[in-house]
C-alpha cells in the first residue's frame, strides 16, 4: 500500500508534535521540583526555621544529616532546624547532581549537596546525600520525605 506524500508529510508533523508535548510534559515537573528543592535551599539559608518548614507538607518526615532519630511531626521538624542553625551558624546548602523522578502527584529527588557553615570565625563543609519525596499539593510541590546523611569517606 502506498501513502502520499501529504500523508506521509501530516503524519511527521503529527509525531514531532505529540513527542514534544510528551517530552515537555516530561520536563516542566522535573523542573517544577528542582525550583522547589532549589527555594528549600534558599530558605536554608535564611536561618529560620520558620522559613523552611513551608516546603514540608504538615505529615513530613526527617531523617535528617545531624539527628540520631527521626522527626516526624512539624514540632520536631521545627525542632531539628533550631538546633541545626544553633550547631552550624551561618548555614548554606549548595547543590550537586540531582536525579529526578516524577510520578504523577509524587517525585523523588536524589543527590548530594554540601553543607557550609562559619565556626569560631572559619568556613567549614559538610558533604552530604539526599533524598527528597514530594507530593504534589495544587501546584505546590511539598517535601513529604526527606533523609539526608553524612557523604561516607572513599573506602581504601
Amino acid at each position: 500500500m502506498r501513502s502520499s506524500p501529504k500523508v506521509a508529510s501530516a503524519a511527521l508533523v503529527l509525531c514531532i508534535v505529540s513527542s514534544s508535548f510528551s517530552s515537555s510534559a516530561l520536563v516542566e515537573p522535573k523542573a517544577d521540583v528542582a525550583a522547589a528543592t532549589f527555594a528549600w535551599g534558599q530558605a536554608l539559608g535564611e536561618d529560620d526555621p520558620e522559613k523552611v518548614l513551608p516546603f514540608d507538607s504538615d505529615d513530613a518526615v526527617l531523617w535528617g544529616t545531624l539527628s540520631p532519630t527521626v522527626r516526624s511531626d512539624r514540632a520536631a521538624l521545627r525542632d531539628y532546624f533550631v538546633i541545626a542553625f544553633k550547631v552550624l551558624p551561618g548555614l548554606k546548602v549548595a547543590f550537586g547532581d540531582q536525579l529526578i523522578r516524577v510520578y504523577g502527584n509524587a517525585a523523588v529527588n536524589t543527590g548530594y549537596y554540601t553543607f557550609s557553615y562559619v565556626k569560631n570565625g572559619e568556613t567549614k563543609s559538610l558533604p552530604a546525600r539526599y533524598s527528597f519525596t514530594y507530593v504534589k499539593h495544587g501546584e505546590r510541590w511539598l517535601i513529604v520525605d526527606h533523609h539526608s546523611s553524612a557523604m561516607p569517606s572513599t573506602p581504601r
